[in-house]
């Protein structure tokens, strides 16, 4: 039962849709109405620009960490993992808005970083590193996601960190389904670039 509260809390948590609060405070907008039309901290940062994308990028990791936490609260690392993946549920379908959410990856490493801190820190130094050299975020989550379970079953094949790891890298992959077409095509649009009206 304290197992079930967590996951219900955690989703709950996740459905907070940062990206959504912040365009309509600091933009009087509906960010899912402009650039690639997701409501996360990129297309935030590339349309209201690196403040506003910074507010949301925190809050969203911030979001995963607390999920985790009340969820090892309730039921130790089952309740962590279930509660991390039910936030990340509702951070891409928010019941709160019309179950049209973002894609998760803020979330996903904010959880993940409690989950297990090593590898967490790993898959951001990976995902950091794409960016970095790439300029492309899309590309950097994707292979982070992708390291994700590769790493777990190197450095720590628990049971149910292999769970998360996986749910987590499926996820990921699913939602940027359009970014990995765009990215395949050469129209994917880079860190920096501002974005348009959809």
């Amino acid at each position: 039962m304290r197992i079930v509260i967590a996951v219900i809390i955690g989703y709950l948590i996740g459905s907070i849709s940062t990206a959504l609060i912040v365009s309509q405070v600091m933009g009087h907008i509906d960010i899912r109405q402009y650039g690639s039309g997701n409501a996360g901290a990129t297309n935030i940062a590339r349309v209201l620009g690196k403040r506003a994308g910074a507010i949301t990028l925190i809050a969203d990791l911030l979001k995963g960490v607390i999920a985790v936490l009340i969820g090892q609260w309730l039921g130790g690392q089952w309740g962590a993992v279930l509660a991390g993946m039910a936030a990340i549920l509702g951070h891409n379908w928010p019941i709160y808005f019309q179950f049209r959410g973002g894609k998760g990856v803020a979330t996903t490493l904010g959880a993940a970083l409690v989950i297990s801190p090593l590898i967490g820190l790993l898959m951001l130094l990976i995902a950091g590193a794409i960016i970095l050299v790439t300029r492309y975020v899309s590309l950097g989550s994707i292979i982070a996601s992708i390291a994700y379970p590769i790493l777990v079953l190197i450095i720590s094949p628990d049971p149910w960190l292999i769970l998360f790891s996986i749910f987590t890298c499926v996820m990921i992959i699913a939602r940027h389904k359009s970014n990995i077409k765009r990215l395949l095509t050469g129209s994917e649009s880079k860190l920096g670039e501002k974005a348009k009206k959809v």
